[in-house]
């Protein structure tokens, strides 16, 4: 591992520690920034010192937490260490196999490190995310299957989240056909095992527990990796599946195509500019400009 790369995972990780504070996006981004704006020739293994930070513009408190940060040589050997025997590794926002599609539409606030089991081609290869609910209706449960055999007969990644319902109705329904999975979990990673075909991708440790501001940010880059994003059920106003759907209609991630299936929140995601589909007989035919496909 590079000396940058290794940079990026001591400022930006907890490297197991709860207590520890990891630069945000935003401060690492800053730090890049001022130091690309200052030094000529920026040398990735020249010491930095508080003197030298506080004269790009940072606050004596910030600089020694960078520097304190920067110190955690021999703990971040023992996490690397530990993710190698669980079959994880890291992937940092200079690697050459970070997803380039996060790169392109989240530039300047993409997670800094994200953390790998499986085969990292995967992010490669055209893919087609799915969202939805937990509890899906029958109607919207068959939709998710057939979304996810398609993927795999199609030669589409499929892109989840792994939850129960749409995420996983689909995940599954794309591997029984032979197909490939990249799933963003806002979980622990270190409690999944590997499994052919799929990618699991875990933002800023492997260690870290669920909760809803992760569940939340990685519905964000869901629809990001997804070449095309296809919402199966959602609930009108709240949750997770909508926010990320608005999002997304926001900042135009990806191309939005949300199932038919009468309910309000699906009719207030197609006024807003996705596109409502009635029926899927192929991925690759999906077209913003379509009202239905048969």
């Amino acid at each position: 591992m590079i000396a940058i790369e290794e940079g990026v995972l001591l400022l930006c990780c907890r490297l197991g520690d709860p207590e520890a504070k990891p630069l945000t996006a935003h401060q690492f981004d800053k730090l890049g920034q001022l130091v690309r704006a200052h030094v000529e020739h920026p040398d990735p293994t020249a010491e930095m010192t508080q003197k030298n930070l506080c004269a790009l513009g940072f606050q004596p408190e910030l600089a020694q937490r960078i520097l304190s940060l920067l110190s955690r040589q021999a703990q971040l050997e023992r996490y690397l260490a530990h993710a190698e025997r669980l079959g994880i590794y890291p992937l940092t926002r200079v690697s050459s196999d970070y997803p380039a599609r996060l790169t392109e539409k989240q530039p300047g606030t993409r997670t800094p490190v994200l953390f790998a089991m499986g085969d990292r081609s995967l992010l490669k290869k055209p893919c087609v995310s799915v969202v939805g609910s937990r509890h899906l209706q029958p109607s919207n449960e068959a939709f998710a299957k057939e979304v996810g055999t398609l993927a795999a007969v199609e030669g589409w990644t499929l892109v989840s989240g792994g939850a129960v319902g749409a995420d996983r109705t689909a995940q599954e329904a794309c591997l029984a056909a032979g197909g490939s999975c990249v799933v963003f979990t806002p979980d622990r990673l270190e409690r999944l095992s590997p499994r052919e075909n799929v990618l699991y991708l875990s933002e800023d440790g492997y260690d870290i527990p669920f909760s809803s501001a992760r569940a939340l940010h990685r519905n964000c880059a869901i629809h990001m990796q997804g070449d095309k994003t296809v919402a199966v059920q959602c609930t009108y106003g709240r949750g997770g599946t909508w926010q990320g759907c608005t999002e997304n209609l926001k900042h135009h991630w990806s191309e939005l195509f949300v199932y038919q299936d009468g309910s309000e929140a699906m009719q207030a995601l197609i006024a807003q500019g996705a596109t409502g589909i009635s029926a899927l007989s192929s991925i690759h035919a999906l077209c913003c400009d379509q009202t239905s496909l048969f």
